[in-house]
């Protein structure tokens, strides 16, 4: 309830009942059944909770383990990307992309620092092309821009896909009268 914003007592509970307009309007995959309240609170709708008896397993086995688990935990993750960071991709990816990047650049600028002290024969470090280090450094600054990037590509497709107006405006319609001799 935390994560989603919605409060209600049991989310795996098998007793559901929507309008149409809700099932409609949402596209349901692999698990997702179990999280439509979620989607469709997201997508404005008002959620309400009756409460039903549940009683308990006389006889079968639960389906419910550890692959299932998984997977519904993925689902979840899945579900709270789409209903925080669809409509923002960069959020998301320009964050991460950024926290990387200055990573990256922290620990290749303490690098430097000990190129120069070095150089300057102030501290005898050795070489700084041959550590680990050196190689983690440029590898988040590359990985930074890698998902800084995504992000700008997300908010790209975001705004071309969903936009409502055309590329060109239409100025003039010109069309000839048919005959019904044409």
């Amino acid at each position: 309830a935390a994560a989603t914003g919605l409060h209600l007592h049991d989310f795996n509970c098998g007793f559901k009942m929507y309008r149409r307009e809700v099932i409609e309007q949402i596209p349901l995959y692999s698990d997702f059944h179990r999280f439509t309240p979620v989607l469709a609170a997201g997508r404005g709708f008002r959620i309400t909770e009756v409460p039903v008896q549940h009683h308990p397993r006389h006889s079968g086995r639960s389906k419910y383990g550890p692959g299932r688990t998984i997977r519904g935990l993925l689902d979840f993750i899945t579900v709270l990307f789409l209903l925080n960071y669809l409509k923002a991709p960069l959020r998301l990816f320009g964050l991460g992309g950024l926290l990387m990047l200055a990573a990256g650049s922290l620990i290749e600028g303490y690098l430097a620092v000990l190129w120069f002290l070095r150089a300057a024969g102030a501290a005898d470090v050795g070489p700084i092309g041959t550590r680990p280090l050196f190689l983690v450094g440029i590898l988040a600054m590359i990985l930074g821009v890698q998902l800084f990037s995504m992000g700008l590509l997300g908010e790209m497709v975001r705004y071309f896909a969903f936009r409502p107006e055309q590329e060109y405006s239409i100025a003039r319609i010109r069309s000839r009268q048919m005959t019904s001799d044409q």
